[in-house]
């Protein structure tokens, strides 16, 4: 018993070094209000794309529309993932000028948004 904790205490120690050195990937569902017009919902995704040449910490940006038959959006019609060397990239990411003003422009067309990160492994 003593052993199989102790390879067990080992795997989770292992994970967690590895998830360190994973890249950090931040997943972002747009829901738009239903008053929001195709040219401001085109700007969001400009400006959102333009992140990456403008906040030095993020590693790429990839994006698109659902176009998932299952019916299970809930309303979110756009997706972002923001990759990153590390959390703390991240964290860096989240408190940029640049980020904070997309926020800005965001805010009065956005009616949810649902986010996750995730160190990625495969």
């Amino acid at each position: 018993m003593k052993l199989l904790s102790t390879l067990l205490l080992a795997v989770m120690l292992t994970s967690s070094v590895l998830a360190a050195d994973a890249p950090l990937r931040h997943v972002v569902h747009f829901k738009f209000k239903a008053d929001a017009d195709q040219t401001q919902i085109q700007k969001v995704v400009e400006e959102f794309a333009a992140l990456k040449g403008k906040i030095k910490e993020v590693s790429s940006v990839e994006y698109g529309t659902n176009v998932s038959p299952e019916g299970l959006d809930n309303g979110f019609t756009h997706c972002w993932i923001v990759t990153f060397k590390d959390a703390k990239d991240r964290d860096a990411y989240l408190v940029h000028p640049d980020h904070k003003a997309f926020v800005a422009l965001l805010k009065p067309v956005l009616e949810a948004a649902f986010v996750v990160d995730f160190f990625a492994k495969q």
